[in-house]
Parts: structure tokens; C-alpha cells; sequence
């Protein structure tokens, strides 16, 4: 971690000047000047007085916490149209594969499916928005239409077809990602 970059970060948010930031902390504007290039390293008692005077403490300024996304918006999302299955899918939250749970959004046109994927640890769950679909666990099929969820454990060969003359679209979210 670059110290001083990031002390120069909060010196530029509060709108101080070195020099009101060294008087504030009855330091120097040479030494500041120093420590924001990472020229010299401050005591942890130097570094706990400069901290305070730009209205944090030791534990905010090394909890290395970046402002988490929450809110999605259609140009964040990752689409892949796949001809030969009759399907869309879109990761609607960038980057999911990191996370506990992998949401998508999928569209099927009419005959259209997802590929069958293997048996995995995890649980899916899905909710139709749209259309009719076939949900096709080992050599079981269950169906769901529109305003219906579904949810299994995926210990057994599957994947989701397209059921009628409409297609259909449905939220499928996976734990863990494997989409």
C-alpha cells in the first residue's frame, strides 16, 4: 500500500493545502510533501495525528474497502447470443463468477435451450418471466410458465428448453457460478 498516495488522496477530498494539512498536524510541508511521494514513512504516532486531522483513524485508513457496486444498469451487462441453441444470455451483474451466486437472464426462442451442464454441487433456481419452459434433470422433466419458479439441487445431468410456440425468458441464477 503507497502510504502517501493514499494520504494525499484525503488531503486533495477535505480541499487542504500541504501546508494547512502540516500545520494541522504541526508538521512540516517539506515532510508532507515527502511522505504524499513516499520519500519517508511517518511514525505510527505521526501517522495516527495526520490521520485525525483528516477525520479518519488507522482502522478506516487501512481497511482496503472499495465502493461496492449495487445497482446494475443494461450497459454493465455481458450478452451472448448463441445461433445454434436458439438462446440468449445475459450476465446481468459483471464478474458474478467471483461471487456466492451467478444471476442471469435468459432468453430462448422458440425451440431454444441452454447446453446440458454436468452435475455440480450447488443449488439453481429460476423464475419465468415469459413463455413456457421444460426443466430437464436426469431423465426428469418438469414444466414451468410464466409466474413460476423453480429450484433443484443439480446432482444429475441438466438443462432448460424452451416449451410451446413463444419461447420464453427467465431470471436463472446458480450457486455456485457455473454459467
Amino acid at each position: 500500500m503507497n502510504i502517501g498516495h493514499k494520504i494525499k488522496e484525503l488531503r486533495v477530498q477535505k480541499g487542504l493545502t500541504q501546508e494547512e494539512l502540516a500545520d494541522r498536524s504541526e508538521l512540516s510541508k517539506g515532510f508532507i510533501s515527502q511522505l504524499e511521494r513516499d520519500l519517508t514513512s511517518p511514525s505510527i504516532a505521526t501517522l495516527v495525528d495526520i490521520l485525525q486531522c483528516l477525520g479518519t483513524n488507522l482502522e478506516e485508513f487501512f481497511t482496503n474497502t472499495s465502493s461496492e457496486q449495487v445497482v446494475f444498469k443494461k450497459t454493465d451487462f455481458f450478452e451472448k447470443y448463441d445461433a445454434d441453441l436458439k438462446s440468449e444470455i445475459k450476465w446481468i451483474i459483471p464478474n458474478a463468477q467471483k461471487n456466492m451466486m451467478e444471476p442471469i437472464y435468459l432468453t430462448l426462442d422458440t425451440g431454444g435451450s441452454t447446453y446440458p451442464d454436468n452435475p455440480h454441487e450447488g443449488e439453481e433456481f429460476g423464475y419465468v418471466l415469459n413463455g413456457n419452459i421444460t426443466i430437464h434433470i436426469g431423465n426428469k422433466t418438469y414444466k414451468a410458465k410464466k409466474g413460476e419458479a423453480f429450484y433443484f439441487t443439480p446432482n444429475k445431468k441438466h438443462h432448460i428448453s424452451a416449451s410451446g410456440k413463444t419461447g420464453a425468458t427467465l431470471i436463472w441464477v446458480s450457486t455456485p457460478p457455473s454459467f
